[in-house]
């Protein structure tokens, strides 16, 4: 059984790594949707923009989770990489992420918009109500991308605490002992394997010369 407080490190890792970070930025009220359009591979300059959805997505959906974030993928290493982020206009009323979800839930579930791996829920034109900008990620290293996105969301980047540098430090520091004590144990282990591999050859030798003098 895994020791409970080494369980609350990793928890605690995995926490720290999902809340700081690329990516870590709540976004204005006005944003209602974002939508990726991307290929599955990273040839022919589609690597910004998986890399932007690997490392940079999760965080803004940790810290904005009523705001849709569909990914379209497609086989087609040719094809556009774009990002479409929706805004609502000002003349707008409401809370535009929660009234587009409301229409969206009210289509037929074979209609609604959501993720595809296949090419099949491009980004859509802007509803009634909102206007889109757009990202273009083709042959774009993730970190411009970020830094385009947050220019143009004008999203607020989540910085750690000084008690949550502190706790990020602590990882890390766990984080490196654990790959020194690793090291060591790999190398007690190799000299063990090495040991028992040497004595079996002696071993062999002295019962080869053994039959050779019978």
């Amino acid at each position: 059984m895994v020791n409970p407080g080494k369980r609350m490190h990793v928890l605690q890792e995995k926490l720290l790594a999902l809340r700081f970070g690329p990516g870590a930025a709540i976004l204005p009220p006005e944003i209602t949707r974002i939508h990726m359009d991307f290929a599955h591979r990273i040839k022919e300059g589609h690597m910004g923009p998986r890399k932007f959805w690997k490392t940079c997505l999760p965080r803004l959906k940790f810290y904005n989770p009523a705001i849709p974030m569909l990914v379209n993928r497609t086989v087609d290493q040719s094809s556009p990489a774009k990002m479409s982020i929706y805004f609502r206009q000002a003349a707008a009323e409401g809370d535009g992420a929660s009234t587009l979800a409301g229409r969206l839930n009210a289509l037929p579930l074979a209609q609604q918009p959501r993720s595809s791996t296949t090419n099949e829920h491009p980004a859509p034109p802007p509803a009634e109500g909102e206007r889109v900008v757009t990202i273009e990620m083709k042959q774009v290293h993730s970190n411009d991308i970020l830094s385009e996105f947050l220019a143009k969301t004008g999203a607020a980047v989540v910085n750690p605490t000084p008690d949550e540098q502190v706790q990020m430090r602590q990882v890390e520091d766990r984080t490196e002992r654990a790959a020194v004590d690793r090291a060591i144990v790999k190398k007690h282990i190799d000299d063990i394997r090495r040991a028992e591999r040497t004595l079996a050859m002696a071993r062999q030798e002295a019962e080869a010369i053994k039959a050779a003098n019978q």
